[in-house]
């Protein structure tokens, strides 16, 4: 997986933007931080649930994990050489679902082929 790819991925979702933060790429939903790629480029830092964040990093710790920076903030970092493409594909609308405008998140739905419907990240890594 690539940033590139996330980036496609991200940047497909409504009222996505791509800005920085910490001087790396980063992209919110209409102004409310989502994700940005870690210093190493290798890494992203993902706005999550701590519960979401608990089960990611139960079900898959070579993909999911934190450090003590992060321990106190709702987040997971992610490494992009492990996590499989629909996992993250999943994941960020999960995501951009509980940051964007109800009224953005149904539009979305019903431009899709008979609206999207959500699934938990949860359902399938298990």
């Amino acid at each position: 997986m690539s940033f590139a790819t996330v980036r496609e991925i991200v940047l497909a979702l409504p009222g996505t933007e791509e800005g920085t933060s910490y001087g790396t790429p980063a992209f919110r939903v209409k102004g409310k931080y989502l994700l940005r790629l870690k210093e190493d480029g290798e890494t992203l830092a993902l706005r999550t649930t701590f519960e979401d964040r608990d089960f990611l990093m139960a079900a898959d710790p070579d993909a999911f994990y934190i450090t003590d920076h992060y321990r106190d903030y709702p987040a997971v970092l992610v490494r992009l050489g492990t996590v499989g493409r629909a996992t993250l594909r999943e994941l960020l609308e999960q995501e951009w679902r509980r940051l964007a405008p109800k009224s953005l998140v149904a539009r979305h739905d019903a431009a899709s082929a008979g609206g999207t419907q959500r699934t938990a990240i949860r359902r399938k890594m298990r």
